[in-house]
């Protein structure tokens, strides 16, 4: 995998990380409602699967966000630099094929699972 790009890293890599270990068969924990911290038996498991897609979507629509709101500022003749447009719009279209190649995955995953139980 390569290096994450800006704020999206934290959230996508551990997600990617539980993606690929589902797709091997490796047992990913799914925590109680409630969220991630106190665990099974005393020991802290982390974020659950579903906090953790939730926060990298959130980092998606954020970086769509600052993308649109530079380009509304650029356009209204604000001091915004065309290319801290143009880098924002670039990480906010990287974020989103990076969350559809995510949700692709998971889904593969999803029906590896389905496959091998029946």
């Amino acid at each position: 995998m390569t290096a994450p790009i800006g704020p999206l890293s934290p959230a996508f890599s551990q997600l990617a990380q539980r993606v690929q270990d589902a797709s091997r068969g490796i047992e990913v924990p799914v925590l109680p409602k409630g969220g991630g911290t106190g665990g099974v038996g005393g020991t802290d498991l982390g974020p659950s699967f579903k906090d953790t897609f939730t926060r990298a979507l959130n980092e998606v629509s954020d970086a769509r966000d600052r993308g649109a709101e530079l380009a509304e500022r650029f356009a209204n003749g604000e001091d915004v630099e065309l290319h801290q447009v143009m880098a924002a719009s670039e990480e906010a279209g990287l974020a989103l094929d990076l969350a559809i190649e995510m949700r692709n995955k998971v889904v593969e995953a999803y029906r590896s699972l389905i496959n091998m139980q029946s």
